[in-house]
């Protein structure tokens, strides 16, 4: 269901496994309520992921560290760098996907040409096969499926994704792989890599991954147009 990839005074942060509900559901405890129990302690969610998506998490562990938190996300104080994995050619290979969102039939949300409350996504991308792409992804704002959608968006709907796309595989090609921030004056930056996922774990990815995207935060990310 998730691992601890490390502990601190104020906060913990967890890599959760694809498929794995947020919240509690049915019965089940979901990751966070999971969390709480394995460790004994009381534990505070500051940001999500989506059932599919794989990766890091920041947990909270009082309600002081909670707040501060809350308060980095809302002032854009902690970046975020998503992986995924896509079929077919998009529309730009790497830039911009910036758009007000909407809800749309089934749960889905839509991206509209509107740009009064936007959700911006930046990103690269890089062939890993025939027909397959990786994508780097640089989100600048914290909208519900917002990275799902802008793949959609530009003609690319991420491998595994069942809600924006048709494509069927082993699991969902999501996966937030990197954050970085500053908490009471000491930088922090974690990185994880995917590890379940034929895709992900394909030679040609790995190789992406050491060579290119090792460090996320040290390439050119150029200003918003």
């Amino acid at each position: 269901m998730y691992q601890v990839i490390s502990q601190q005074d104020d906060f913990i942060i967890i890599n959760k496994a694809p498929n794995v509900h947020f919240h509690s559901q049915d019965g089940s405890a979901g990751v966070v309520a999971q969390a709480e129990i394995d460790l004994g302690i009381k534990l505070f969610a500051v940001h999500r992921l989506d059932t599919p998506t794989s990766g890091l998490l920041i947990l909270a562990k009082n309600p002081e560290a909670a707040n501060r938190f809350t308060q980095m996300f809302t002032a854009h104080q902690i970046q975020k760098y998503y992986l995924a994995i896509a079929n077919g050619k998009p529309k730009k290979k790497q830039g911009w996907v910036i758009g007000d969102m909407a809800k749309a039939r089934r749960s889905m949300y839509k991206l509209l040409r509107s740009k009064d409350n936007p959700a911006i996504t930046q990103f690269y991308s890089t062939s890993v096969g025939a027909g397959i792409r990786a994508y780097l992804l640089k989100p600048h704002s914290g909208k519900t499926h917002q990275l799902r959608v802008a793949l959609a968006s530009i003609g690319v709907p991420i491998l595994g994704d069942s809600l924006y796309g048709e494509a069927i595989d082993d699991r969902c090609y999501l996966h937030a792989y990197q954050l970085n921030f500053c908490y009471l004056g000491q930088e922090y930056q974690f990185t994880q890599v995917p590890h379940q996922g034929q895709q992900f774990l394909a030679p040609a990815m790995q190789t992406c991954l050491l060579n290119e995207w090792l460090l996320p935060a040290e390439l050119d990310w150029p200003q918003k147009p």
